[in-house]
């Protein structure tokens, strides 16, 4: 029994790595034009979908980096917080860098006799393989099979780095929504943060100033290169064409201000691992059934979850445009009723359960 996955990044490998851990072989198509992993990025994953990663693929526990506490704050009430999310001292999420996943996952499908890494994705037949899960967006059956979308283009450009700073009990996020974009503190060590700045109108930046002028925690040593990348969201509308499967940010792109692309990635991740492992238990044949069930259970929620940190998005994209507090205010309000807060924390975590 055998499973191709076109793509060599973190999504691929981890799609392999819990295949293989099935008894499953697995081809792995890399695109030799591929990138090198860039050291700046970083994915902050919830505890639920750490939970199921630790104990399905691969234990990445010495890799994270514990979040206790979210603190939002908006350019218009200054210092001011607008929103608090806490679990008693206990962990909300954990920070992993994208480079240390992806060299750990590599490292573990090595010396793996079910695992092949293989060149020359326009030499598959999908007819050799029980599923063929296309995680390349710029892949020949991307452009074939998987090009109808519904796309959102932010215009804006995501800008990220490493800071080093002076040594702290660093174990709470903080999202500003400024004038010019949303910026996230992201944890990583008690002396390096990383930083994710979304900027609109493609507006190139002194990220250096801007952080002098919304940091409100950390004394910054050093500012480690920046990288950028363009801004646009995207929904597939067809997930499947026979035993061909998209996956990963072909089927959904999301704005990163709430971190939640590679969160929704895992919970497919878990919902495809669970409709493989039903068929092996029963004896069942991994055909392109597996892709119509995964596309009936997930295609909704996607969409839902992806529209709903859109509206988020928007809310505070019109709400920083505008010099009135009073919708900063509104929420403030709304943020401090304790049933609120438990409902978007287990949101986060877990996603939309339907």
């Amino acid at each position: 029994m055998k499973v191709c996955i076109i793509g060599d990044g973190i999504v691929s490998l981890t799609l392999a790595k819990a295949l293989t851990n099935e008894g499953i072989y697995v081809d792995v198509y890399s695109n030799k034009n591929l990138k090198i992993i860039n050291k700046s990025r970083t994915l902050g994953i919830s505890k639920a979908n750490v939970n199921f990663y630790n104990n399905n693929i691969l234990n990445i526990q010495k890799l994270l980096w514990k979040v206790n506490k979210i603190e939002i704050y908006s350019e218009n009430l200054k210092k001011e917080k607008i929103l608090n999310f806490e679990n008693e001292g206990k962990e909300l999420f954990s920070v992993i860098k994208n480079y240390d996943l992806y060299n750990l996952l590599e490292q573990s499908l090595l010396n793996n006799i079910l695992f092949k890494k293989k060149k020359n994705c326009k030499n598959i037949n999908p007819e050799n393989y029980k599923l063929v899960i296309n995680c390349d967006i710029k892949s020949f059956f991307s452009k074939k099979y998987f090009f109808k979308k519904i796309e959102k283009n932010y215009n804006s450009l995501a800008f990220t780095s490493v800071i080093e700073h002076e040594k702290i009990d660093n174990n709470t996020a903080v999202q500003v929504f400024t004038k010019k974009g949303p910026l996230a503190f992201l944890p990583i060590s008690k002396e390096k943060t990383s930083v994710v700045y979304s900027v609109r109108k493609l507006k190139e930046i002194d990220l250096s100033d801007e952080l002098k002028k919304y940091n409100i925690k950390y004394k910054i040593k050093k500012i480690n290169p920046i990288s950028s990348f363009e801004l646009k969201g995207s929904n597939l509308r067809t997930y499947h064409y026979k035993n061909i499967l998209a996956f990963g940010d072909l089927l959904h792109k999301l704005h990163p201000l709430a971190g939640q692309g590679f969160n929704m990635t895992i919970r497919d991740i878990n919902i495809l691992l669970n409709l493989v492992k039903f068929n092996l238990r029963h004896g069942l044949d991994i055909n392109n059934q597996i892709c119509s069930n995964f596309e009936n259970k997930n295609k909704h929620k996607n969409y839902l979850f992806s529209h709903g940190i859109d509206f988020f998005y928007e809310f505070f994209n019109f709400e920083s445009k505008t010099k009135n507090k009073i919708l900063s205010k509104s929420v403030q309000i709304v943020g401090k009723n304790k049933y609120f807060n438990k409902f978007f924390t287990n949101l986060a975590d877990k996603g939309l359960v339907i």
